[in-house]
C-alpha cells in the first residue's frame, strides 16, 4: 500500500506543478523580476523542480535543495545532467546535522520536519484527511553553509512546511530577495519569519496567494503593511508566499 501511495503522491505532484498549461510561462515572467542570466538562486524545498525548470530557463544557476528521497531521485532524473543545476539532498535548518522528517506518502507536499507545524495545521479541517505515515532521517545544512559553498544568491525561495523559521535562523547574510511560505493556520510562525528578515535589515515586502504568480499589493510594503495585508488574506484560509526584496540604497 505504501508503494502505491508514494507513486500516487509523486504523480499528483508532477501533474499539479508541471501539468497546468501556462504555469511555467507565468512563473518565468514572475521570477524574472528577481533572477536573470548568471544569477544564483537557492530553491529550498525543490520538490518536483517546477521552479528549477523556470529559473534555469531564465539563465540562472539553481541550487536545488530537497530532503525527500523520492523527490531527490526524481530531480536527478530531470536535472542531473544540467550544468546549471546543483542538487543538494538535504534539509535546511538553523544548525547542521541530522533530523527526522515526517513524510506523507499520498500528499508529499506537506511532509515536514516540524511536529509543531503538523499539530497546528491538523486543527484545520482542510488537513483532516492528511496522514503522515512514515519518517526518514535527513541531513541538515544551513543557508550560511550554502552561501559559503555556492555564493550569495540573488534569490532564495523557502518552502519547507513549517521549518521556514529554522531555515531563516541559519542565514546571517542579507540577500537581494527571498520568499517564504505563508499558511493561515500557522500565522504566528510567518510573523516570526518576518521578524527575522527584518533583523537582516533593509527589506520591503509583498505577498502572492496560492501559486498565482501575482503580487497582491500594487505597492511594496513595510513590515507593518505586510502584516495588515496578511490579516486580510488570513480569513480566506489559502496559502501563499511572502516576498522580500532589499530596499535601494538611500541617496
Amino acid at each position: 500500500m505504501d508503494v502505491f501511495a508514494r507513486a500516487w503522491g509523486i504523480t499528483r505532484s508532477m501533474a499539479m506543478y508541471h501539468g497546468i498549461p501556462g504555469r511555467q510561462r507565468r512563473m518565468r515572467r514572475f521570477y524574472g523580476q528577481f533572477l536573470g542570466p548568471g544569477d544564483v538562486g537557492f530553491d529550498i524545498g525543490a520538490h518536483v523542480g517546477n521552479r528549477v525548470r523556470a529559473w534555469r530557463a531564465l539563465g540562472a544557476r539553481v541550487i536545488a535543495v530537497e530532503p525527500q528521497p523520492d523527490f531527490i531521485r526524481l530531480l536527478r532524473i530531470m536535472f542531473g545532467r544540467s550544468r546549471a543545476v546543483v542538487l543538494v539532498p538535504s534539509a535546511v535548518g538553523a544548525t547542521s546535522g541530522r533530523t527526522t522528517m515526517a513524510l506523507s506518502s499520498a500528499t508529499p507536499t506537506v511532509s515536514s520536519m516540524s511536529p509543531e507545524w503538523i499539530t497546528s495545521v491538523t486543527r484545520d479541517d482542510r488537513f483532516a484527511s492528511i496522514h503522515w505515515d512514515r519518517t526518514v532521517s535527513v541531513d541538515v545544512v544551513t543557508l550560511d553553509q550554502l552561501v559559503a559553498a555556492y555564493g550569495v544568491p540573488a534569490f532564495v525561495k523557502i518552502d519547507v512546511e513549517g521549518f521556514e523559521l529554522e531555515a531563516l535562523r541559519g542565514l546571517s547574510h542579507p540577500v537581494r530577495a527571498l520568499s517564504f511560505e505563508y499558511l493561515p493556520p500557522a500565522h504566528e510562525a510567518a510573523l516570526a519569519c518576518l521578524d527575522l528578515v527584518e533583523k537582516l535589515g533593509g527589506y520591503e515586502y509583498n505577498y502572492s496567494p496560492v501559486e498565482t504568480m501575482r503580487l497582491a499589493s500594487a505597492d511594496w510594503l513595510d513590515a507593518a503593511g505586510l502584516t495588515a495585508l496578511l490579516d486580510r488574506f488570513r480569513p480566506l484560509g489559502r496559502s501563499g508566499d511572502v516576498y522580500a526584496r532589499r530596499l535601494p540604497p538611500a541617496r
